[in-house]
């Protein structure tokens, strides 16, 4: 494979992937709370059936096809700030030390295992940080859902073969019916609630059928269980706002390619969890930006992404977790994907006046 083909393989992963990395953790969420209207055609999996998810690191081909564009992909990564670690200590005078931990919102066993030291961080935290507690309560987070149609669903009388037109419904209706679902079943939602379940290996959707929780869902039921305090930095209603905001030509693209992908999004989703397994969330970053088309309309796309997805989100999510921190004690997680760079979690919690370094 060329390097041309394997970097699109592994953008339209990684484009749609943080894309995908965050949806899946706003759409596990939905999935959780809505699963009565949204996934009616699934059949149902076995909790002692579990598939395995297959999948192998997209990198090593891109390094074999062209060294010279992934040595410089590396070194991008080792030049974003805080892009080198998944577990962060938190520290100001006065108070007991409190920890960040960047999640994948997975139910990889991998994944919901935690570092050791992220496992003891957690155990003697009073306090638990998540992106939104919402996700604790499943019939909470539906009322939430079933209030606001207008996120998820076209209000207006349009539907998505209407936008797509022949050819992309086609391919959509033929994408939807290897994983179980009919396109007449989705043909009023919103592309880019779509597009998070396209975006599921089937690996995943079997995994969550059956009741398995992403780590962030599983920290924040653990904490109630384990009688912490469970506090969220956004709600659902602004985490699915911020995707119904962006522009609705890309996601229409997305939604097609994404389906064109097929069995790649295990691959896809593999490539992301060895890097988060080994801490190299600053390759994502880099990964994305290499991956995206040339063109004006495409990088200015992008760029509107990467703003309102992850940086805005970033200085919310950090302005909000600052005076929870104030009182120590806690132990925050959040999406990998919003820890590194110079608008990143880690850097903006410094400019809150905390002392922030790497543990793991």
């Amino acid at each position: 494979m060329n390097h041309s083909s394997a970097l699109e393989r592994i953008t339209l992963a990684d484009r749609i992937a943080d894309t995908t990395l965050w949806l899946v953790a706003t759409l596990h969420v939905i999935a959780a709370a809505a699963m009565f209207f949204l996934l009616l055609s699934l059949s149902p999996a076995s909790a002692n059936d579990l598939p395995v998810c297959g999948g192998k690191s997209l990198l090593p081909q891109l390094e074999a096809s062209d060294p010279a564009a992934y040595a410089t992909l590396v070194e991008e990564a080792k030049a974003t700030p805080n892009g080198d670690g998944i577990l962060w200590k938190i520290e100001r005078d006065g108070t007991r030390p409190s920890y960040l931990l960047g999640t994948m919102h997975v139910t990889d066993p991998r994944v919901l295992a935690m570092p050791p030291a992220a496992q003891s961080a957690y155990r003697e935290a009073e306090t638990v940080v998540i992106e939104s507690d919402e996700i604790a309560d499943e019939k909470k987070a539906s009322a939430t859902l079933l209030a606001r149609p207008d996120l998820t669903m076209f209000m207006d009388g349009r539907t998505i073969t209407g936008l797509l037109g022949e050819k992309d419904s086609a391919i959509l209706a033929e994408g939807l019916k290897k994983r179980g679902m009919s396109l007449a079943a989705v043909s009023r939602m919103k592309p880019w609630l779509i597009m998070s379940f396209v975006a599921l290996p089937a690996c995943e959707m079997a995994r969550k059928q059956a009741g398995a929780y992403f780590l962030d869902q599983k920290l924040a039921k653990d904490a109630i269980a384990d009688g912490k305090t469970l506090k969220g930095l956004e709600t659902i209603v602004e985490q699915i706002s911020t995707l119904d905001g962006l522009p609705l030509a890309p996601q229409l693209a997305g939604l097609v390619q994404m389906v064109q992908l097929g069995e790649t999004m295990e691959d896809i989703i593999e490539t992301m969890s060895q890097l988060y397994l080994a801490g190299d969330v600053g390759m994502i970053m880099p990964l994305m930006r290499a991956a995206v088309p040339e063109g004006e309309d495409e990088a200015a796309g992008y760029a509107e992404f990467e703003q309102r997805v992850i940086i805005d989100r970033n200085h919310r999510m950090a302005e909000r977790a600052a005076p929870i921190l104030s009182g120590g004690n806690v132990f925050i997680a959040v999406g990998a994907l919003h820890l590194p760079g110079k608008e990143g979690v880690v850097e903006l919690l410094r400019g809150e006046g905390f002392t922030v370094s790497r543990v793991q």
